[in-house]
């Protein structure tokens, strides 16, 4: 290989960079490359985390040209902060949840100064709801204080949308023109009418009638979010969490939280708080649909004035036959059977086509939605 100094300057500098990619272990390739300050900074960085990469697949470490890499020499707080710094917020946000995930480095999930040093992302939330069974009890509130933050930033992103649906239902029925008779307040349509009255004709001329939403208040809904906390559902469950949270402080709303796998855990006393759900929820295990569907059936106490929503990939691992007989008797007493495929932000449909299928053909309706439009959705269903 020639000697990278007759090389021109612009292959110096893509020489350089496949060498940040490909790490310490190309310098057989490409020779020992001259790097400056700055990317020196940046392949220290670089390969204080993916060297692991290499390590698991039994290659032997190489001396680094600057040192042990070991954490005396760079922590996993300072890799943190001048990772931060080096890369852009997305490429640096992939690093840590790798770090975590990927890399399991331990000090990570043993130190709650790590943690507290960390970018509060909704990756990096899922990421320690998976391992949170591994951390120690002194990382607890560190972990809390991360989930915490990204609900509340979610809760900032979809609140208003989700009153305003429902804010926009109560309203439609307010001026409905299709509303009862026994609603028409003429009263107060007469005054507010009386300066569109036509002396030529002596008609009133009424473009706004009013009616009362008394019995619409007074006939709350029930609505049971019944969520599937399998492995695969992680962003299902945070987002019917902070879902959940919402609902329950709506008036003439009564909310019931429900998540499986194969066994069944009420959290609706929880419901108003979605940070303690996510710490108290196990994500793994098997899952009985047909169990928890069955479960739900006895919270129903005014079937008609229901809404029972399905979280859930359909993938079932129990019963079919239960499950469809479960919808089925639930379809029969009128009850709102909605099932969701997914709940998160972008609302990638992965589930069982086939079962949720027979289960809309057994009365439940089935959709893939962002939380935005489940707000829509649920507040059309009640109306």
């Amino acid at each position: 290989m020639s000697q990278q100094n007759d090389f021109p300057e612009d292959k110096k500098q893509h020489i350089r960079r496949w060498r940040l990619v490909l790490g310490q272990y190309a310098d057989h390739a490409l020779g020992k490359v001259a790097f400056n300050a700055g990317e020196l900074k940046l392949e220290r960085t670089l390969d204080y985390l993916y060297r692991r990469e290499y390590q698991r697949r039994g290659m032997h470490q190489e001396p680094g040209r600057h040192g042990s890499l070991d954490a005396s020499q760079l922590t996993a707080v300072n890799w943190l902060n001048q990772a931060r710094k080096l890369f852009p917020t997305s490429t640096f946000e992939r690093m840590q949840s790798q770090a975590i995930e990927r890399y399991e480095i331990s000090s990570f999930l043993s130190n709650p100064e790590v943690l507290k040093s960390m970018e509060p992302t909704k990756a990096l939330a899922k990421t320690l709801m998976n391992l949170r069974g591994r951390m120690n009890e002194e990382t607890r509130d560190a972990v809390k204080t991360i989930i915490r933050q990204v609900v509340d930033d979610i809760l900032r992103q979809i609140e208003n949308t989700f009153r305003q649906s429902f804010s926009g239902r109560r309203n439609r029925f307010r001026r409905s023109l299709i509303a009862s008779s026994r609603n028409f307040d003429w009263r107060r349509t007469i005054a507010a009418n009386l300066k569109h009255y036509d002396p030529q004709r002596q008609r009133l001329v009424i473009q706004t009638p009013y009616f009362n939403s008394r019995m619409q208040q007074h006939m709350p809904w029930d609505i049971i979010l019944c969520v599937d906390q399998s492995g695969s559902m992680v962003d299902s469950i945070m987002y019917a969490a902070i879902c959940a949270s919402i609902l329950a402080a709506l008036p003439s709303v009564s909310v019931s939280l429900v998540v499986f796998d194969t066994l069944v855990v009420n959290l609706s006393h929880l419901a108003h708080d979605p940070v303690e759900v996510l710490m108290t929820i196990q994500l793994g295990g098997g899952t009985n649909i047909a169990g928890a569907m069955h479960y739900c059936e006895k919270l129903i106490k005014n079937p008609k004035r229901t809404v029972f929503t399905l979280i859930s990939d359909f993938e079932e691992g129990a019963s079919l036959s239960q499950l469809m007989a479960c919808t089925e008797r639930m379809n029969s007493q009128q009850v709102k059977i909605l099932g969701l495929a997914a709940l998160d932000d972008e609302a990638f449909p992965v589930y069982d086509r086939a079962i949720a299928q027979k289960l809309a053909d057994r009365g439940m309706q089935i959709a893939a939605l962002t939380p935005d439009h489940f707000a829509q959705w649920l507040a059309e269903v009640m109306q």
